[in-house]
């Protein structure tokens, strides 16, 4: 019975780096040879990275591409499916060539251009028309990338041109529940079509985005064959023979916890270490945000690349210091104390007389907060600025959502770890962290939050509880529904009036934070996009 193999190359590429990411494609072609591999098939644009977003302008950035793709085709040691742009004239291509022989041989071009969540293909790139069909070791087969199997049409093209296998090329970003939403779907393109399929995916961090890998190959039946790692790069064989794909071995489904913790981990070990940090500086309150932040950065850079930094005020509790400290001798980083104290003084003698200008003045006020949270910020950026090594602000999506953070202050940084995190969720995740190592204190989690920036200050102060606070931004954010349907659902009426005036005014800050990991279907980043200035008033009856 001939065997044709594939090996699926999951490999993790940086956008722009055509030399780098050459070299990660041979590398996965040596390594195929070694395997018995017939055929290597790479992720879509493995040559210059996803997304490329507007270097796809660049006539030079093409020029770069179709250059460094004709240098790997002479240096394969077997034929490669190779995801790349294509310029033809004025059109711009997603496209996947075949590498054979030295040369380019084959070249297909995406049909289907994806232009919601993250992705504004349409923006860069025209359509493909034709379905391409390779002949490789006596099988006949297709190609597809990434959106062409999410509708129908191409798949059952592709085998009606004579296909026996599917080949899919993709660049789909981790969001929750991800992975299933990918099998589902392949599944249900295939099953029209009666063939087998593999889909190859990238793997890695690329600004907001993370790839998380997870390829995967169906038989003709729609059974799962083989699934790859997530999160990590891998190089399998996948074989084909008498129409059908062999079975072969899959890796195990991780609990939603540990997909999330991966993939914000992965998120920032790429994001410093694609763009040349030496390390992190993480600010510590003694609450779960920030000793949940420290953890990922010591997971994803070890502990001698992160340094964290206590820096109490007069209403910093003793319960707040014996647990950053706490929370230091478990992990093991470099760490400082800074009290802030006698700059709070500083400050209120140098606005003193500009504020008696202003009229009464009250005792203690939203201004006296946030200057606490602001010297923070400035001496996290001094420390940066010194060092070299970026700031992780602590953050996470229910603050950012309804504008609890401050602009200056603790929203200084350059990199949000878990801006995309509900606190509801934050707790989940420090929770299943403990489960590898107890690294967070059990009271960390278990008290009250409080940015302690007036005398027993707690989050509940002025906010709903973050169960039914995180359930309100969720349906009205990631599932556009309206305060009506909202209501309807049994949140009180007055949560969710206050809740989206909250995030409606809080535009302004969110354009001001830095990008931070995309780990549900909708971030507040590239697939967030609403205006500043608006008076849409919602739905509410």
């Amino acid at each position: 019975m001939a065997v044709l193999k594939i090996a699926v190359a999951q490999i993790d590429c940086t956008v722009g780096d055509l030399a780098g990411n050459a070299a990660r494609i041979l590398a996965a072609a040596d390594e195929a040879v070694l395997l018995g591999a017939d055929l290597l098939l790479t992720p879509e644009l493995a040559l210059c990275g996803y997304p490329p977003e507007d270097l796809l302008l660049r006539p030079d950035f093409h020029r770069a591409c179709a250059r460094a793709l004709t240098a790997l085709a002479g240096k394969l040691p077997l034929p490669a499916v190779v995801g790349h742009p294509e310029m033809r004239g004025p059109l711009r291509y997603n496209a996947a060539s075949l590498l054979r022989g030295g040369r380019v041989e084959a070249t297909y071009c995406k049909q289907r251009l994806p232009n919601n969540e993250v992705f504004d293909e349409e923006r860069y790139f025209a359509a493909g028309a034709e379905p391409c069909v390779l002949a490789i070791g006596g099988v006949r087969v297709g190609l597809a990338i990434c959106e062409d199997i999410w509708l129908p049409g191409t798949v059952e093209a592709t085998r009606a041109a004579g296909a026996e296998l599917l080949l899919a090329l993709n660049a789909s970003p981790f969001h929750m529940n991800k992975p299933a939403t990918r099998q589902a779907v392949l599944r249900a393109r295939i099953a029209g079509a009666g063939m087998p399929a593999i889909y190859c995916n990238l793997v890695g961090g690329q600004d907001e985005l993370v790839f998380d890998g997870g390829s995967f190959a169906l038989d003709a039946a729609g059974r799962l064959t083989h699934r790859l790692p997530a999160f990590e790069e891998a190089v399998t064989v996948v074989e084909f023979a008498a129409g059908n794909l062999l079975p072969g071995a899959q890796a195990a489904v991780q609990p939603i916890e540990a997909d999330v913790y991966a993939a914000l981990k992965l998120g920032v070990r790429d994001y410093l270490g694609k763009n040349g940090f030496p390390g992190a500086i993480v600010g510590l309150s003694g609450g779960v945000d920030s000793a949940l932040t420290l953890a990922i950065a010591v997971d994803a850079l070890g502990r001698d690349r992160v340094r964290a930094v206590m820096m109490p005020s007069p209403w910093t509790s003793q319960m707040s210091l014996d647990d950053a400290r706490d929370t230091i001798r478990r992990l093991g980083v470099q760490y400082d104390e800074i009290p802030i104290a006698g700059a709070m003084e500083q400050f209120a003698v140098l606005l003193a007389p500009t504020f008696a200008q202003l009229g009464p003045q009250p005792d203690w006020d939203t201004t006296d907060e946030n200057l606490q949270a602001r010297i923070r910020g400035m001496i996290l950026m001094a420390l940066s600025n010194r060092t070299g090594r970026i700031v992780l602000t602590t953050g996470n999506k229910s603050e950012m959502a309804v504008g609890y953070a401050t602009l200056y202050g603790d929203m200084a940084g350059g990199f949000a770890v878990i801006k995309d995190v509900f606190k509801t969720f934050v707790y989940r995740l420090a929770r299943w962290r403990n489960t590898l190592s107890e690294v967070i204190p059990a009271n960390t989690i278990a008290r009250a939050p409080s940015a302690e920036l007036k005398p027993g200050q707690t989050d509940q102060d002025s906010l709903p509880p973050y169960e039914v606070l995180d359930a309100i931004i969720e349906a009205y954010m990631e599932r556009d529904q309206s305060p009506r349907e909202i209501v309807a659902q049994g949140w009180p009426a007055a949560d969710v009036r206050r809740v989206v005036g909250l995030l409606k005014q809080s535009e302004y800050k969110r354009r001001q934070a830095p990008p931070g990991v995309r780990v549900s279907r909708r971030a507040f980043g590239k697939d967030w996009r609403y205006p500043i200035t608006s008076l849409y008033p919602d739905e509410w009856s």
